[in-house]
């Protein structure tokens, strides 16, 4: 019998269905190893909350709304909706979203909805595709994938904080959509698996320490033809512009290359991808990054310098995004 959560072994089940068979196999002793007793001290307690979940089934469900809507506030009466508060408050901290489930306000750290809405109308369509969310974090974009018509998503993260999370807001969807969260990194995906249609790394090319390795992963997961998402940080200035930290960058341990737009273009362009694109570049504000009742935590406010907010606490220029599209050859 698998030790596994009903949720990942069902997902593993429908990944072989869907002509993962190789990777499935390949995931299980892994997976069966992440949640060995012992491994992780905080996951009895996130696990515990799952547990306390009422026992609702959602009749008002919108995964196309940016306040990701799952029921409606008079589908529960307001002794529930308190304890379902209470009970999701057990998995802070919140980082991405918004999400709205039966009139709960989930006030994200992130606003990552006005992140998709400068993507949204820009990629290829998503319907009818198969997508990998690389560093999907608790799956607020996957689950925006889904909404938008994609017929298989496959989320992979390895924090199971933020696999809880994403098991909470599912846990109210019947039937469940059609995205599986794989609690593992890029390391885990097979080389070269030429399986899927749109591959988005989304803030997670800056935590790599070879960020061209990382985009020849992303190229290998992708069938010819099929498209790249790919959202980092940026700095300003053309080719061969790149910031490599000493130290920190706005208080994040992990950066390790924060290249201009040209440069980043020109790693695309070597890796192999043709047809790059820039779709949006931006300038990140307090009100898009910041601390919440779900959230907190020091959030962007606290990385910039105060007397120069156009400046990280550690004097770096302040963080600048950008997502580009790139097409696998």
């Amino acid at each position: 019998m698998s030790d596994l959560p009903d949720s990942l072994e069902q997902s593993l089940q429908e990944l072989e269905q869907q002509g993962f068979e190789g990777w499935s196999e390949q995931l299980r002793p892994e997976l069966l190893a992440l949640f060995a007793p012992g491994q992780n001290g905080n996951l009895p307690r996130w696990q515990s909350a799952l547990q306390q979940l009422p026992k609702l089934s959602a009749q008002q469900v919108d995964l196309n709304a940016a306040r990701l809507q799952v029921g409606a506030s008079d589908e529960c009466s307001t002794a529930v909706c308190q304890q379902l508060e209470a009970t999701l408050k057990l998995l802070h901290p919140w980082r991405k979203g918004p999400f709205q489930l039966y009139g709960i306000h989930i006030d994200t750290e992130w606003r990552s909805d006005w992140k998709w809405a400068r993507l949204e109308q820009q990629i290829q369509p998503l319907q009818g595709r198969t997508i990998l969310d690389v560093g999907c974090g608790n799956g607020y974009y996957a689950l925006r994938m889904a909404g938008a018509g994609a017929s298989c998503v496959v989320g992979i993260d390895p924090n199971l904080l933020f696999l809880s999370q994403f098991q909470a807001i599912t846990h109210f969807i019947e039937p469940q959509p059609p995205v599986h969260f794989i609690p593992v990194g890029l390391e885990s995906l097979p080389e070269n698996l030429q399986k899927f249609d749109t591959v988005f790394s989304m803030g997670v090319l800056y935590h790599r320490k070879s960020p061209v390795d990382h985009l020849y992963q992303l190229r290998g997961a992708l069938r010819s033809g099929g498209e790249l998402i790919l959202e980092t940080l940026i700095i300003e200035g053309g080719r061969g512009s790149v910031l490599v930290p000493e130290g920190r960058y706005a208080k994040m341990r992990n950066v390790w290359f924060i290249p201009s737009v040209d440069e980043l273009m020109h790693w695309l362009q070597r890796v192999g991808f043709r047809q790059v694109r820039c779709l949006d570049q931006s300038v990140t504000s307090v009100e898009e990054q910041r601390s919440t009742a779900w959230m907190e935590f020091e959030s962007l406010p606290d990385f910039l310098d105060p007397e120069d907010p156009t400046r990280t606490i550690e004097g770096h220029p302040a963080p600048r995004r950008v997502v580009l599209s790139a097409i696998a050859p």
